[in-house]
């Protein structure tokens, strides 16, 4: 059999004539807003286009050996970045569904039979008779009859034919995309696909900035603990002071002195227990975010406290391209203007193509014969005349479905570069509040010395000591927290710059 046979693909040829536009709007991304500059760049580094940092394994800035170790898990067995990915494999397999309605549906069928047929064959003989007399009498005369008798003979029978017979048929059905509802579609599911990339990179990158925020915070509570034991070992020699003191008899150590000592050090000593429960949570929250049971990872304590890295920031257009949830949003606009030309198809008349080509003989012998080719073509138009409003109305919702699209792909972006300011002023701010930290801190450090000093010759009470070590306790710990807070705000500018991640990455279905 031909599968060219011009007969069948008739109905082809016909739809590839009609089939060459696409109704409602082609999509253009819409304008937005973009400064020159960020509002806090000065006093850091622009980067050039060839420089766009951070770049690919952007944790590395951090020297942390732990975070460098884990980082490259979280897109593995984040179960959170799965679930996204199995999204994007969905997208993906909705990409080619749409793809395939663009095609015929070709189908093949055969048949064979086998039959047997019967009849009825009656016959009929004629019969045979004979003749008889019989008679009485006197003298040489008689009478007599003749008489004659015979039966017909009638015989049937059956008689049977075996007859062969088949079929061999190829089949097509096409309603060809006149008016581009289909490849609307498909563009609706590109973008769809595009948009769950997108999506399945912020979820990556949020992740990966949280696991790297999480470490932070158990880094910088392994730091408050170690503050923590010197400011246990500081009270405990305090309190060793103050109880030799008060055991010699000494007039500036009344035994409250010594009692207040005490309940300083033993305070601290119960800090530094309640400590540990803050780190525990912290580990743990590490191992969910890498795909493992808390018990399987033991994170030891460590005295090493993460860089701080310097991060060129550039300039704020490229902030269009580098952070993955814009690029969602403006695929997710796309789809929906595909959306618009999808609704507006459906005013017009779809048009059904069916053909058919094949062969038919009883009995089979010689069935692919040219003789016994059988084919059909046939059309059929389909319209909508009165739907009382309901095509104009799903086309309006598909236009307020693009326009809340297009107002979110605009809030997304603000709040992008509103995310960047704020880390860039937070970062600023913060080294600036460092630097006198620092200063307050050696102070408060050499202030608790001069009072300790003080103290044992006997110049000063302990309420000086108390309060000298109290207001270093205070300084040291702040000083912690806002280093923790500039490692934050670090990790929260990579991540409010996209990572490594550009939007050039993601592919065309």
């Amino acid at each position: 059999m031909n599968a060219c046979n011009p007969k069948l693909w008739l109905m082809l040829a016909m739809g590839a004539a009609l089939g060459g536009c696409k109704v409602g709007p082609n999509y253009h991304r819409p304008d937005v807003p973009v400064a020159p500059q960020y509002k806090e760049v000065p006093g850091w580094t622009a980067a050039t286009p060839e420089d766009k940092a951070p770049k690919g394994d952007w944790w590395t800035d951090f020297n942390d050996d732990l975070l460098n170790q884990l980082e490259p898990m979280v897109a593995v067995s984040n179960q959170t970045v799965r679930q996204d990915y199995a999204n994007y494999q969905q997208a993906l397999a909705e990409v080619r569904v749409a793809d395939a309605q663009l095609f015929p549906t070709i189908g093949v069928s055969g048949a064979v039979t086998r039959a047997r047929n019967s009849s009825t064959i009656s016959s009929t003989a004629l019969g045979t008779g004979t003749n008889t007399g019989t008679g009485t009498g006197t003298t040489g005369t008689g009478t007599g009859t003749t008489g004659t008798t015979g039966t017909n003979a009638v015989s049937t029978g059956r008689t049977y034919s075996i007859i062969n017979s088949g079929s061999l048929e190829a089949t097509a059905s096409w309603t060809p995309d006149i008016w581009g509802a289909v490849r609307r579609l498909i563009e609706q599911n590109k973008a769809t696909a595009q948009a769950d990339e997108a999506t399945l990179a912020n979820a990556t990158l949020s992740e990966q900035t949280l696991l790297a925020t999480t470490l932070m915070e158990l880094r910088m509570a392994d730091a408050g603990i170690d503050l923590q034991q010197k400011t246990v070992d500081a009270y405990k020699k305090s309190f060793d002071v103050t109880a030799q003191q008060g055991s010699a008899g000494i007039t500036a150590t009344p035994p409250s002195a010594v009692i207040t000592a005490r309940v300083a050090w033993e305070t601290a000593q119960a800090n530094l227990i309640g400590l540990g429960v803050a780190r525990a949570q912290y580990a743990h929250a590490i191992a969910v975010l890498v795909g493992k049971n808390p018990e399987d990872l033991d994170i030891p304590h460590s005295t090493t406290v993460p860089t701080l890295p310097t991060m060129p920031v550039g300039v704020p257009s490229t902030l269009l391209q580098r952070r993955p949830d814009i690029s969602s949003a403006e695929r997710t606009m796309a789809a929906q203007n595909a959306a618009i030309g999808i609704a507006v198809a459906a005013y017009y008349p779809t048009i059904p193509l069916t053909g058919s080509i094949g062969f038919s003989q009883a009995p089979l012998a010689g069935l692919l014969h040219t003789a016994n080719e059988v084919w059909s073509v046939g059309a059929s138009a389909t319209e909508t005349v009165i739907d009382f409003g309901e095509r104009h109305a799903e086309v309006t919702a598909a236009k307020a479905v693009y326009a809340a699209a297009v107002a979110n792909y605009r809030l997304t972006v603000l709040n992008a570069f509103a995310d960047v300011e704020n880390d860039l002023s937070g970062l600023r701010i913060l080294g600036e509040q460092a630097k006198s930290l620092d200063v307050a801190v050696n102070d408060s450090i050499r202030g608790t010395n001069i009072a300790l000093a003080e103290f044992e010759a006997g110049t000063v009470d302990y309420t000086t000591v108390a309060l000298a070590q109290e207001t270093q306790l205070a300084d040291q710990q702040t000083q912690l927290t806002v280093q923790q807070s500039r490692l934050l705000a670090a990790v929260s500018l990579i991540g409010d710059l996209g990572g490594g991640w550009s939007a050039d990455q993601l592919h065309n279905p």
